[in-house]
């Protein structure tokens, strides 16, 4: 199959390239802004006709939260108008597409874990745009999947788990809100899953993925500390007004993957034993870097 991924520079779109070498029987187009701008309906049309795609996976968004309080139009267009386009474009070759959406198209004032029939209810200008976005991608697209995910994180970009190991290193404490409840999403699972359904044959719908169990965002930080070796630092448990934000975070978003996990037969990990395998990712790399750095100035010592 030839198969689009957008947003490939993100950290779901690195973690579908790194998987890619698992699966070589498939053809990737893995694009950004630079080599598709999905904004642009006639360019996306183009593209997904002229490669033939037969699956689309849309890792892109604009996912700045309290940002898209102040600019609601570029974030309306990057995930409503354009997953839109994916679709039709999807449409008109007989493709299918995967939606990667939000926890955010729920306001978080639930007690038991949403599920993908619950009344949609977002509270952001993010949330929702990602949820007129599903509905495009549902109008337009016959074979579409939607797939909202919460609390991403992976060795690639900008995340959590990245900040709460540099602030564990450079701070004496930290202070994180305890009273919004979720599951962490490791990246690299998620792409396992959408390649599961891919694999299978994708059965349009809208689906639920997160890791398993539950935490706080408070919870999170000191296991992220805890599984690093991180003792210089102590967290403290503060009230999500402690921490003020533009954009409101759902208290409870806590995602119930029955679904899914039926559908394709998956097996989903615990957010404690996929957060221990990112880390030691994470490991090995800083100290594949180290070698490196060193390697390197050995080598002008000797040329010198």
């Amino acid at each position: 199959m030839n198969i689009l991924i957008t947003g490939a520079n993100g950290q779901l779109g690195n973690e579908m390239r790194v998987l890619s070498a698992a699966h070589p029987q498939h053809t990737y187009y893995f694009t950004d802004v630079q080599e598709l701008d999905i904004c642009d309906a006639d360019a996306v049309r183009a593209f997904i006709a002229g490669r033939r795609v037969d699956v689309v996976v849309n890792c892109a968004a604009y996912t700045a939260v309290d940002k898209a309080e102040d600019n609601p139009e570029l974030c309306d267009r990057l995930n409503h108008l354009a997953p839109g386009y994916l679709a039709e474009a999807a449409e008109a070759v007989g493709a299918a597409l995967i939606q990667v959406s939000t926890d955010y198209v729920f306001d978080g004032t639930a007690h038991v874990p949403y599920r993908e029939d619950d009344t949609p209810c977002p509270a952001s200008v993010y949330g929702r745009t990602k949820l007129a976005g599903e509905e495009a991608v549902r109008q337009k697209c016959s074979r579409a999947m939607i797939v909202r995910t919460a609390w991403l994180y992976s060795t690639f970009g900008n995340n959590f788990v990245k900040t709460m190991l540099r602030l564990g290193h450079e701070r004496e404490s930290l202070g994180v809100v305890f009273d919004q409840i979720g599951t962490p999403t490791y990246a690299a699972d998620l792409a396992r899953a959408l390649f599961a359904a891919i694999g299978q044959g994708i059965m349009p719908g809208i689906y639920h993925f997160s890791n398993e169990g539950v935490c706080s965002w408070y919870d999170f930080a000191v296991a992220i500390h805890r599984l690093a070796g991180i003792t210089t630092c102590r967290v403290s448990p503060l009230h999500t007004d402690e921490y003020p934000a533009k954009a409101p975070r759902p208290h409870y978003s806590v995602l119930d993957k029955t679904r899914i996990r039926q559908t394709y037969g998956i097996t989903i990990p615990h957010w404690e034993d996929a957060l221990a395998e990112c880390l030691e990712k994470l490991r090995v790399e800083s100290l594949a870097r180290i070698t490196r750095i060193f390697t390197e100035d050995e080598q002008c010592c000797t040329k010198n």
